[in-house]
């Protein structure tokens, strides 16, 4: 074996890579279930909403904690081994999936001011009904090209607001290009206000993307609990603000009393505490807690805020000074003297909450003026140490409303002020905003105003003097990226609508841990089935491969790691096909060692030559898989990529394994003179000396695949598929009840909530069921998913035998009620279903394109093809005739899709292993005819299509029996699939090859003659 060396150095520096990346997940399970013993021994007994707070709030107050100190060379923070450890997905954890759209329509249709022009609307019309592949601002010009070609766009569009960037003389192009910037700026300005305010909703690890020309945001939120209140907050308008403030030379003599008044209550309730104490030695703790946690406790506020949650440690200054000790107030260290502006002091993220406790309790608010308001600054200005800023702003108006909000804003842009590079922001407003911005400047000369937005301010520039004909410039010691963040908050203020959901999915925590153990359970029991597989059939050799496969998964779960990938219930599926897919390799490289030893050579040279002539099929077979692999990750969203992810790194991983630690283990062995087998008895003559004419029968098997495929027409045609929502759009609920249902009833009950009649099917148990319903699901108004939610809940309550409240019925609780819930909006469906026809076609052109290179002759590429889209149709085809008879759910929807894909990409794996044979045997044998060669190449592989087939199968049959409800469908169409596509890969894709080239040979023949 050549570099043997460098394959130990490589295999020994991966191994130590996977080692540290896998050791962050380690470090975070450490600490989280520190946390969960800490809330076990201070909450509330049988307060499930205590126990997750407690454990919140220990897991929170070491975010920020060194946990790791790796070989004493890194120190690494609670936050920062949580970014590196294995993420699980919301449907493991529980959470909600939020895909939200800007309206580019609603966009172009307030730039224009909301034009009349029948041109205009038509445009628009046909731009939503063509390639939604396409940019919409791309559609809409070209369908204004066609509808109008003679006139402007700047005709339209020369509004007072754009007045200054669109004259009439504008080009089509140059007005195309300014709408498509200000929607690009818009899109922009939703992400950031989303992000924004998912930062301070409290959400661990939130997961926040815009994805790219679709005008879409996709949000993941793993463990939230109120999905009502996460719809409002993301799709809320922007409230951007002009508040007046106070200065902190009027605020800070009143927070030395509220410090003091503090001291005065935290006091009196020690005192009271300890005579209490005293009295009530044998006092039910937890009433007692209980009890405190509803008034104003200090005391007990301070035991958990104090130490480490707090700036300062020493217990003697936080009981002097309680408020100041988590407070760092704005005054000047050497002469005591409070600075200027409307910042009044600054606090540790982790003590904001303590701190607005102290300023809301009746007492202390007393101390301060009515018309006060105190908000937070949105970004940390010491970020490596968390540290906000807490603003003064004062109400001058009679209603509590600012002043002047953004809806008067214009235009705002960043810009270099000067010539070192500092930055600056202008800010333009209409006529009305200019009136109201001139007497609020000229009020406040010399004092601050407050830029707010969501409560929370963004900016308080001091006024240097009355600005009048609305055009300001705020200038304060920006940052480039400072100044383009603040404009494009002053922008949002214009925004002519804000995000709405157009998908969701919400997984409950109950849901989420039984697919993680569902999940887990079938993971082992397909493990263990592989390995006493491949001891069973390939006795010593076997146990080798076993070794391999332990490695391959060690590495594939430290690539994830380090690739920062998220782990879902669809990757672990592919995980354990990974597994039955991982040990192909091994059995090519076996079956070929054994044609070596049978040939009469020895054991060292039988394993030189048999790794050596495995190494084209092996690659050939897996690129081609990864190729599907790839198509399924660009075309797939969430789960799916999770699954084309593990697919790949696994397929990678398990090359590796097969052809380089398998090597070495066998070179090691054989240093060692240890007795190595390759088969057992039973096994030794297995599929030996088969010689089917394949190329003879193949008419009788033409005609047998045909049969089943119009059997299968037939019920597409009369019976059709069953859609999910991905591709028909509507809405899903899983309902658990705390006893067995009957569906009629549910259908029936729900029908006179709806109007319309649902789905309802059974999904697991007799007491679980999922429903199907399209209604309102072309309303966008954000209260119709509140609305639905009250029908459901007001059809099923009457089901529970124990009542149950409309709180209780939502993902919240953890063993009763909607355990998850989907929306998929009509575009958004749309989307899905024409992204699903792309793949599917890509994929088989670029494994057409693949054969027909590598093998030279494109008849081997339309043979591939064709077996292909034989499976395709017969796994179809089993999906129609078999819904409503399977007791499990047979949707076609996006995992349905990725069922496809994977069939095809391992049955042609399988193809190409036969090919590469027939291709080798043409070499070594010329003057073979060509039927010749391909029945041997044929029967020389059976026993690898065999050995390959099972152990994929036993797997799928593990996840199928134990991998929960979920996956059922999913793994049906992969079984089907696989026993289909190794069934095609002998019968079909090599006579459909055969044939193609005997009929181009005769046609060239014909034409020879000619």
């Amino acid at each position: 074996m050549r570099n043997k060396g460098a394959i130990k150095f490589i295999a020994i520096a991966l191994a130590l890579v996977c080692i540290y990346q896998l050791s962050f997940t380690y470090v975070t399970k450490q600490v989280e279930k520190q946390a969960l013993a800490y809330a076990k021994k201070h909450a509330i007994k049988n307060d499930e909403r205590d126990f997750a707070k407690k454990q919140e709030r220990f897991l929170d107050s070491v975010s920020t904690e060194t946990v790791y100190n790796f070989l004493w060379v890194r120190k690494y923070t609670f936050k920062e081994c949580k970014e590196r450890e294995i993420n699980l997905g919301l449907d493991l954890k529980g959470g909600m999936n939020v895909t939200l759209e800007v309206s580019v329509v609603e966009l172009i249709k307030s730039l224009s001011n909301y034009s009349t022009e029948p041109s205009f609307l038509q445009a628009i019309k046909m731009a939503e009904t063509m390639d939604p592949s396409k940019d919409f601002i791309v559609r809409f010009g070209e369908a204004f090209e066609k509808i109008a070609p003679n006139v402007r766009l700047a005709s339209i569009f020369n509004t007072v607001e754009l007045r200054d960037r669109i004259s009439f003389n504008s080009t089509n192009k140059e007005v195309l290009a300014i709408i498509s910037k200000e929607a690009d700026g818009a899109i922009k300005n939703s992400f950031n206000i989303i992000s924004t305010r998912i930062d301070k909703f409290g959400v661990s690890q939130p997961s926040i993307q815009q994805l790219e020309n679709s005008g879409r945001i996709l949000v993941q939120l793993p463990g939230i609990k109120e999905p009502e209140r996460v719809r409002k907050l993301l799709q809320g308008t922007a409230n951007l603000e002009f508040w007046e403030t106070y200065e902190n030379t009027e605020i800070y003599p009143l927070l030395e009393q509220a410090n003091a008044k503090i001291k005065e209550i935290k006091d009196a309730e020690i005192a009271l505490a300890e005579t209490e104490k005293k009295s009530t030695e044998t006092a039910d703790q937890n009433k007692e807690t209980a009890t405190k946690e509803k008034g104003d406790d200090l005391v007990n506020m301070l035991k958990e805020k104090e130490g480490k949650d707090s700036t300062l440690a020493n217990k003697d200054v936080a009981r002097n000074y309680p408020l100041f000790s988590i407070l760092n107030p704005s005054v000047d260290p050497r002469s005591g003297q409070p600075f200027g502006y409307a910042m009044i002091g600054r606090a540790h993220y982790k003590d904001t909450a303590q701190i607005n406790q102290y300023l809301q309790l009746t007492q202390v608010k007393a101390l301060f003026p009515r018309d006060l308001r105190l908000l937070w600054g949105v970004k940390a200005e010491d970020k490596a140490e968390s540290i906000y800023n807490l603003y003064a702003i004062k109400v001058t108006t009679r209603n509590g409303k600012a002043p002047l909000d953004g809806g008067v804003i214009t235009d705002a842009r960043d810009e270099i002020a000067d010539q070192k590079g500092g930055a600056e922001v202008t800010m333009a407003m209409n006529a009305e905003g200019a009136r109201t911005w001139a007497r609020l400047t000229g009020d406040n000369v010399d004092r601050c105003i407050a830029i707010v937005m969501d409560n929370y301010v963004y900016s308080a520039p001091k006024v240097n003097g009355e600005i009048s004909g609305g055009r300001s410039s705020i200038t304060g010691g920006f940052s480039i990226s400072e100044a383009k963040d603040l404009a494009n908050v002053l922008k949002s203020g214009k925004l002519p609508a804000p995000a709405r959901i157009m998908q969701e999915e919400v997984v409950g925590p109950s849901l989420g841990s039984e697919a993680i153990s569902a999940g887990m359970i079938s993971f082992i029991i397909a493990f263990i089935i592989v390995l006493l597989y491949m001891i069973a059939f390939y006795h010593t050799a076997g146990w080798v491969a076993n070794v391999a496969l332990v490695a391959n998964l060690f590495f594939l779960f430290g690539v994830l790691a380090s690739l920062g990938a998220v782990l879902t219930l669809p990757g672990i599926a592919g995980i354990v096909l990974t597994m039955g897919m991982a040990v192909d390799a091994n059995v090519i490289i076996y079956e070929r060692i054994r044609e070596e030893l049978r040939a009469g050579k020895g054991l060292k040279l039988a394993i030189d030559d048999g790794f050596k002539h495995a190494l084209s099929a092996i690659i050939d077979g897996n690129l081609t898989t990864i190729l599907t692999g790839i198509v399924l990750y660009i075309f797939g969203s969430g789960p799916i990529q999770g699954f084309a992810t593990t697919l790949i790194i696994g397929i990678l991983t398990s090359l590796f394994c097969a052809i380089f630690i398998s090597r070495l283990i066998f070179e090691w062995m054989l240093s060692k003179n240890m007795t190595i087998h390759f088969d057992n008895r039973w096994s030794r003559n297995f599929l030996l000396n088969v010689k089917i004419d394949f190329i003879g029968i193949r008419k009788k098997l033409y005609a047998v695949s045909i049969i089943v495929i119009v059997i299968g027409i037939g019920s597409l045609a009369m019976k059709g598929l069953n859609y999910g929502i991905d591709f028909t759009g509507g809405r899903t609920y899983i309902v658990r009840f705390d006893k067995d249902v009957k569906v009629a009833d549910v259908r029936e009950s729900l029908t006179k909530e709806f109007g319309d009649a649902p789905e309802v099917k059974t999904f697991g148990p007799a007491s679980q069921v999922k429903i199907t319903t399209k209604f309102m699901i072309d309303k966008n108004e954000t209260s119709v998913d509140s609305l639905i939610e009250t029908k459901l809940y007001s059809g099923l309550k009457n089901y529970y035998s124990q009542s149950l409240t409309f709180a209780d019925f939502g993902t919240s609780n953890q063993n009763t009620g909607v355990l998850s819930s989907q929306k998929v909006g009509p575009t958004i469906a749309e989307d899905i279903k024409f992204g699903a026809i792309l793949a599917v076609v890509f994929a088989l052109i670029s494994i057409f394109a693949y054969i027909a290179i590598r093998f030279k002759k494109w008849q081997w590429g339309m043979g591939g093809v064709v077996s292909l889209f034989h499976d395709s149709l017969i796994v179809i085809s089993m999906y129609s005739i078999f819904y409503g008879i399977l007791p499990f759910t047979l949707e076609v929807d996006q995992a349905f899709i990725a069922a496809i894909l994977t069939i095809i990409g391992y049955s042609i794996n399988d193809t190409v292993i036969i090919f590469d044979r027939i291709r080798e045997y043409r070499t070594i044998h010329p003057k073979w005819e060509l039927k010749d060669s391909i029945n041997s190449a044929i029967n020389s592989t059976l026993g690898r299509t065999f050995n390959t087939s099972m152990t994929t199968i036993v797997v799928l049959v593990a996840i199928f029996i134990f991998g929960g409800d979920v996956l059922r469908g999913f793994i049906f169409a992969l079984l089907v699939g696989i026993g289909v596509g190794t069934y095609s890969s002998v019968f079909n894709a090599t006579p459909v090859a055969y044939d193609i080239i005997k009929w181009q040979e005769k046609r060239n023949a014909k034409k020879a003659l000619k």
